[in-house]
């Protein structure tokens, strides 16, 4: 009898609790938002040594209203508006390969509206304008790198570093950048993983169609691919250290997640969240973010969005940006991009938020 009594209101406690989880993103949803700042930055690349651009956005003391051209976006922020005072956390937005600084301009403003100052940066080699590194080890290696650095330079930096907690950072990123968030959070790739992927996966041209010219640029060098994949692992540490012990979570979308065996996940020792799309054409999950999910010691959450397909991580499209990549702007059938967004953000906010210590 006394087990029976102390059991119900443990019972009770626990529906209570459950309750209270089931609301809470409900209450996230709720939550005032503010206006949002953007603005330029500049940021000296470590690997090119030349500068490359990227953008703060901020909470601003200045209501939100409509909409800044930018480019083919229209970004929910107003250029240079005055920023809330005060220490706030700090993540950091890596783009896909080919992408830019406002590739995902719409999570970058969402968080901005709940307390967050976020950065985004072009990735040099391996952005819109220029994507002469991809597969080189300026790029495999230097994109951490060049995270870390616009880190740095933020926390130098007279107008941001009042505005930033150097305690309370956190990295996200999609594709090559959520390859990159991983490599932030310590993780370590396997290059010659490379080749058994395209072994299996001939017709992915994303990650393989170069492989011809990679294979004949190692035979006039008078070596294999083995060879060469293996020369660039030795140079993994070409510009520094890949991780940042500053960066106390990483929110990874679709990440490019081949390359990562069972042991490259050893120095990881931050929050890790997954996010891919079901039938992703481009980064199979099977090959990608369902391989790592059982190798990630910290794994916070993982999240599959139901028929979805690489590129649903990208904001919907304007008409302009229809035109330019339509097949980047395509969903399919029963995907509804916008929804699939609002729930993106609403679930890196809840992390950041978590992980973060954000109260």
């Amino acid at each position: 009898m006394p087990h029976a009594v102390v059991r119900a209101p443990v019972r009770l406690f626990h529906r209570l609790v459950l309750l209270l989880f089931l609301l809470a993103p409900c209450a996230v949803l709720a939550d005032a938002s503010t206006g949002v700042g953007i603005a330029r930055i500049s940021i000296s690349d470590p690997v090119s040594g030349k500068p490359t651009e990227g953008y703060v956005f901020y909470p601003s003391s200045q209501p939100a209203h409509g909409t800044t051209a930018l480019g083919p976006y229209d970004v929910a922020a107003t250029m240079d508006a005055p920023a809330m005072p005060g220490a706030k956390p700090l993540v950091v937005i890596s783009h896909g390969n080919g992408g830019s600084n406002l590739g995902h301009h719409d999570l970058a403003t969402y968080l901005a509206s709940h307390g967050f100052v976020v950065a985004t940066l072009n990735h040099l080699g391996d952005y819109f304008r220029d994507t002469s590194g991809v597969g080189r080890i300026e790029v495999l290696a230097g994109r951490p790198i060049q995270v870390k650095a616009t880190i740095s330079m933020l926390l130098a930096d007279a107008r941001w570093k009042t505005l930033i907690d150097p305690d309370r950072i956190g990295i996200a990123g999609f594709s090559a950048g959520g390859y990159t968030s991983l490599m932030i959070a310590g993780a370590k790739p396997r290059f010659v993983r490379f080749i058994a992927f395209c072994d299996r996966y001939p017709d992915d041209k994303d990650v393989c169609g170069h492989r011809a010219d990679f294979e004949a640029s190692a035979r006039k060098q008078g070596k294999t691919m083995e060879q060469v994949l293996d020369e660039m692992q030795g140079q993994l540490g070409r510009y520094g250290d890949t991780a940042d012990p500053r960066v106390k979570a990483a929110f990874a979308m679709a990440p490019l997640s081949l390359i990562f065996d069972e042991h490259s996940f050893d120095d990881v020792h931050i929050p890790v969240y997954l996010y891919y799309g079901q039938n992703d054409h481009v980064l199979p999950p099977e090959a990608n973010a369902r391989h790592i999910q059982p190798l990630i010691p910290t794994l916070a959450g993982v999240k599959e969005i139901p028929k979805a397909d690489h590129w649903v991580f990208l904001p919907p499209c304007s008409d302009e940006l229809k035109k330019e990549i339509p097949a980047m702007c395509r969903d399919p059938q029963g995907v509804d991009r916008a929804k699939a967004h609002a729930q993106i953000n609403a679930d890196a906010l809840a992390f950041f938020r978590k992980t973060l210590d954000v109260r």
